[in-house]
């Protein structure tokens, strides 16, 4: 209302007041402050975050430290189990223990160590290098999956940053990172510093099991033989997302256990991979929450 019209207003007519709105300010519409770290902070009932959410470009803080090597505090008595019987593999096979640490620290391929260890021949040569060095590629594939799948988060970082951080890369390390990411996190030193701390242990790992690998001699005594299987299947279970998504993991499992018993040698797991990824590639992504389907 105009102050010329309030000035013609009679004294027997009360002037109503004017509506007042309350617009909430920019900062009250704002993404509540709270450190994506703290994952218990969140309201029991609010939906937990999706990847559909806009997420924040990496950063690097020391507050991200402590939360990231506890996320992966879980996977170390796997990792120390999965060192101490590569280590006693090792000793079996006549390597000597500088070697073995040279492996752990320079190779850093925890399966794929396996792999090529159980496949060494007596005499290297050409074509057995060749065999070597397809049976680790072919193992270790699956972490250019991985790394790519981190390049939304670190992309936003210098290539000094980001590239180096890529060579600690994990199975155990890049489910809890993503997992952190997922919601909401960008503190990369989520990831780092529960690289290195696994990086650390893996290094140390095998001398244990090398220095006692005449009681591992038999690994199913120890219950050693399913540190591998039951280390890979924990992991599945902070990836579950409904059993449409598990579809691919089943396809991926019965076709690289046929393979297994009809083929000799590693090729199950070249089969098991491909299989998994063409299926997973034929099951549609579902809309965003709030979306409808064009």
């Amino acid at each position: 209302m105009s102050r010329e019209s309030s000035a013609r207003a009679t004294p027997g007519h009360a002037l109503k007041a004017p509506r007042v709105v309350s617009v909430p300010s920019a900062r009250c519409m704002a993404p509540m402050n709270r450190d994506p770290l703290d994952l218990t902070a969140a309201d029991p009932q609010s939906k937990p975050m999706t990847t559909h959410i806009n997420k924040a470009p990496a950063y690097w803080s020391r507050a991200a430290i402590r939360p990231g090597i506890v996320a992966i505090g879980p996977m170390l008595p796997g990792t120390l189990a999965f060192g101490m019987a590569f280590g006693a593999l090792c000793a079996q096979k006549n390597f000597s223990l500088a070697e073995v640490q040279l492996m752990m620290v320079f190779v850093y391929g925890g399966l794929s160590q396996f792999v090529a260890v159980q496949s060494w021949p007596d005499l290297l040569t050409p074509g057995s290098i060749a065999t070597l060095a397809l049976l680790t590629m072919t193992v270790n594939i699956r972490f250019a999956l991985m790394t790519a799948t981190l390049r939304p988060w670190f992309g936003s970082l210098p290539s000094w940053q980001a590239y180096p951080a890529m060579l600690f890369v994990t199975d155990g390390g890049w489910l809890a990172a993503m997992r952190y990411r997922e919601h909401g996190g960008a503190n990369a030193m989520f990831y780092l510093a529960g690289a290195l701390v696994l990086y650390l242990l893996w290094a140390v790992a095998a001398i244990p099991g090398y220095l006692l690998a005449e009681q591992l001699t038999d690994p199913k005594k120890y219950g050693v033989d399913l540190v591998m299987p039951a280390f890979y299947a924990a992991m599945l279970v902070p990836a579950w997302k409904g059993p449409r998504r598990a579809i691919p993991w089943l396809v991926s499992g019965g076709v690289a256990l046929a393979v297994h018993y009809l083929v000799p040698g590693w090729w199950f797991i070249i089969a098991g991979a491909l299989s998994g990824a063409i299926s997973a590639a034929f099951i549609d992504e579902p809309a965003p929450a709030g979306t409808t389907a064009a």
